[in-house]
C-alpha cells in the first residue's frame, strides 16, 4: 500500500464514480481502476461494490477512508511544515471554533492572519462545542476551541478563560433588574437550553443542575442564532456568557442577571490531538489566539477570568 494508492481511493470513496475520480486526480480511468484493484488484492477485501451508477463503499471501504484520511491528511502537514523557511509560516489550516468564541475574537484573528501571515490559508468552522470536539477527534480540523470538554486523552488541552453563565432574557421574563438570581429561583423560569447532550454540557458542565432546569424546558435548539431569536422574542430565558449576547445586552434588549446559590461558570480549552506533533504553523496560530483572547479579557470586551 502507498500513499497514490491511498489518494486515488479517497478521490473514488469521495466521488463515488471512478470517471469524476479520474478527473480530481488527473490520470486515466484505468490507471485509477488498476489501482483499486491492486489495493483490494493486497488487504485481501472488497472495498467497493460496482454498481451501473457509481461506486458504493463497502463496510471495509469506510474503515479504510477513516485511515486514509487520517494518513494523508499528516502527510501533506508534515509537507508542509518541512517546506517552510524557518522564519516563515505558511499553509492551510482549519480552526474549529464555538459561535461564542467567533464573536469574541474571529474578526480580529482573520485580520491578523491576513496581515501578519500573507502565506496562509485559514478556515473557520463555526459550530457547538460538542460538534467542534468531534471534528477534531475525526481530523476535519486541527485546532479547536471548546467549552467544558470531556477528558479525553487523545486530546491535549490548554485552558484559556473561565467565564461566569449569566440568567438572560426580556425583563418581562427576567425581571427589569441586574441583581443576581438564586438558581432555585431560575429554575422555574421557562428556561431555552441547547439540546440536550454534548452542547448542554459545554455550557454547564453539571448535570445535577442541568437535570433541574431540563425538566420544565419548553424548547431545546442546537442552533445558536434560533436560541438568540427566541431570547428577543421572549419566548422563554436562557443561562449564557455574557459575549452570546453582549450586543443585545448593551442595548438594553436583554437583561442579565449573575447566578448564584450556586454560581455558575464554564471555561474555555484550546485542544489538538495529541498525536499530532505541533507545527510551525499550528503553534504560530495558536499563539496568535491565545494573545487576541488575552487581548480581550484584558480590555473588558470579554468578560471572563483568564486561566493561561
Amino acid at each position: 500500500m502507498d500513499t497514490r494508492q491511498l489518494r486515488y481511493f479517497a478521490a473514488v470513496f469521495e466521488q463515488r464514480n471512478l470517471s469524476h475520480a479520474a478527473n480530481l486526480c488527473n490520470v486515466a480511468q484505468s490507471a485509477i481502476s488498476h489501482h483499486i484493484a491492486s489495493l483490494e488484492d493486497q488487504l485481501g477485501v472488497p472495498l467497493f461494490q460496482r454498481k451501473p451508477r457509481g461506486m458504493e463503499p463497502t463496510s471495509a471501504g469506510v474503515r479504510l477512508y477513516d485511515h486514509a484520511r487520517q494518513i494523508l491528511h499528516d502527510l501533506a502537514v508534515a509537507e508542509q511544515d518541512l517546506k517552510s523557511l524557518p522564519d516563515q509560516v505558511t499553509g492551510d489550516i482549519v480552526v474549529g471554533m464555538p459561535y461564542s468564541t467567533i464573536e469574541g475574537i474571529g474578526l480580529p484573528l482573520m485580520q491578523a492572519v491576513m496581515s501578519d501571515y500573507p502565506g496562509v490559508r485559514l478556515s473557520i468552522v463555526e459550530g457547538l462545542s460538542g460538534v467542534t470536539f468531534q471534528s477534531l477527534l475525526s481530523a476535519d480540523v486541527d485546532v479547536a476551541l471548546f467549552y467544558n470538554p470531556p477528558a479525553d486523552g487523545r486530546v491535549v488541552f490548554e485552558p484559556l478563560v473561565e467565564e461566569e453563565i449569566l440568567c438572560v432574557g426580556r425583563k418581562e421574563i427576567v425581571g427589569d433588574t441586574s441583581d443576581p438570581i438564586r438558581f432555585a429561583e431560575l429554575a422555574e423560569l421557562p428556561v431555552l437550553l441547547l439540546r440536550q447532550g454534548v452542547s448542554s454540557r459545554a455550557l454547564l458542565d453539571r448535570p445535577a443542575l442541568l437535570g433541574a432546569l431540563h425538566a420544565p424546558v419548553p424548547l431545546e435548539l442546537n442552533s445558536v442564532n434560533g436560541f438568540t431569536k427566541a431570547l428577543l422574542a421572549g419566548i422563554g430565558c436562557a443561562i449564557s456568557p455574557n459575549i452570546t449576547v453582549r450586543n443585545h445586552i448593551a442595548s438594553g434588549e436583554l437583561v442579565a442577571r449573575p447566578v448564584i446559590e450556586p454560581p455558575l461558570k464554564r471555561s474555555l480549552s484550546m485542544g489538538r490531538m495529541a498525536e499530532n506533533l505541533p507545527t510551525r504553523l499550528s503553534e504560530a496560530i495558536g499563539d496568535l489566539i491565545k494573545t487576541l483572547v488575552r487581548r480581550e479579557v484584558t480590555s473588558g470586551a470579554w468578560q471572563a477570568k483568564l486561566l493561561a
